[in-house]
């Protein structure tokens, strides 16, 4: 029931934001094809003729275009997911300059004409194949947030895909520990949840996807807390199983002070949004270089095929500070300069892991980051659809049996 309530409030949606997108073409065009005849009666009769003639008309006419103009831009303004703040705030400031508001216009209507399309056609694609059920797996997907992040009921860490994978035939979970701590103290409350969600559903597994550090947390859950019997497979995103040298730089050059000052901070915070014992030194020093080594040398050498469990890890990349949105493309030339090649936080050496591996490099000139890959910005990147990707990992694992 939820999930067809939840369709059919997108389909209202989406219609209500083509009508909209639709309404704002109709007043560009005919504002362009009156305001070209007016010039042209303007040409032949002079301005103060063709206004005396033409007034009642032309009161009209701006009396209609307002309400055109206003009803699509309100519809589009309350609808759409890719404008964005700061589109709207562009067109709120921009909407009072001459010229330049045309352009900013187009810009909306150019994004809320794509975000309309392209979400139509997901509807399009997940009805086709509901029947199908491609994301249905054995086990559950249980997916793990990384550091500073909690699991929130109304701002999902992963964005819009956990719901694109419920819809075809997910069931999903979430680790729901702290946001900072350890990878061992991180790894102790995962084992805890993956017995509590075993234990309560019957089971037996859980597939677990887990980016960033989230990474780091399972594969020493598995290796140290004895949850291979419980874990069918581990996917990892965009971790750093070689750790993060710049991060090692900065926290070795950083006076005591300052790192106890913000540590102080992170960590009031941390307890605000839920952490009962947050500890941002721990966790960030198990993201250095060093200490991803000590947590390789726990986890890596568990034989993780033996106990029948399928491990990957995938990887992405910006190919310039431009190529990423905002937080992740302030910090892409520092941990270039340390890191090399990067998505903004983690190196491309630092990926690799498990069985399979799997690097993604956009062919489009925008880029992907470490908080595209779990969808933080809500944005339709050209070349890469973050949700059918990982539905594509899900149905694999269905493939696979798991």
């Amino acid at each position: 029931m939820k999930e067809i309530k939840d369709k059919t409030l997108t389909e209202k949606r989406l219609n209500i934001l083509t009508t909209g997108s639709v309404m704002l073409i109709i007043f560009l065009v005919s504002v362009a094809i009156i305001s070209l005849g007016l010039l042209v009666k303007i040409t032949q009769n002079g301005f103060a003729d063709t206004i005396k003639e033409s007034w009642p008309a032309l009161i009209m006419i701006i009396i209609l275009e307002s309400i055109i103009f206003w009803a699509g831009i309100i519809m589009v303004y309350t609808t759409s997911v890719q404008l964005g703040i700061k589109m709207r705030i562009i067109g709120i400031i921009c909407g009072f300059i001459p010229i330049v508001h045309i352009f900013t216009l187009l810009m909306i209507i150019k994004t809320t004409v794509s975000e309309s399309g392209f979400e139509k056609n997901k509807l399009k694609t997940n009805k086709n194949r509901s029947k199908d059920q491609i994301c249905k797996t054995r086990y559950p997907i249980l997916m793990v947030h990384g550091v500073f992040f909690r699991d929130f009921k109304y701002f999902n860490y992963w964005g819009r895909i956990p719901g694109e994978l419920e819809k075809n035939g997910s069931t999903i979970y979430y680790g729901d520990h702290q946001s900072a701590a350890s990878v061992e103290n991180s790894a102790k409350e995962l084992a805890d949840r993956i017995s509590q969600i075993v234990k309560e559903t019957g089971c037996e597994k859980v597939n677990v996807i887990a980016h960033s550090k989230g990474g780091l947390d399972i594969k020493t859950a598995v290796a140290k807390f004895g949850m291979a019997d419980k874990v069918a497979s581990i996917i990892t995103v965009n971790t750093p199983h070689r750790g993060c040298e710049f991060a090692e730089y900065l926290l070795n050059k950083a006076p005591e002070g300052m790192k106890e000052k913000v540590a102080s901070a992170y960590n009031s915070a941390l307890k605000k949004i839920g952490d009962p014992n947050p500890d941002f030194i721990a966790a960030v020093t198990n993201l250095t270089a060093s200490g991803c080594k000590r947590i390789a040398q726990q986890a890596d050498g568990f034989d993780y095929k033996g106990r029948g469990i399928y491990t990957k890890s995938i990887g992405s990349c910006m190919k310039n500070a431009a190529s990423g949105a905002f937080p992740l493309n302030m910090s892409y030339h520092l941990v270039k300069m340390f890191d090399g090649p990067n998505d903004g936080l983690v190196g491309e050496a630092s990926f690799r892991w498990g069985e399979d591996y799997e690097f993604l490099e956009n062919k489009k000139q925008r880029g992907i980051s470490h908080g595209d890959m779990i969808d933080l910005n809500r944005e339709n990147i050209p070349g890469f659809d973050v949700r059918e990707y990982f539905v594509k990992q899900v149905a694999d694992l269905k493939r696979r049996g798991l």
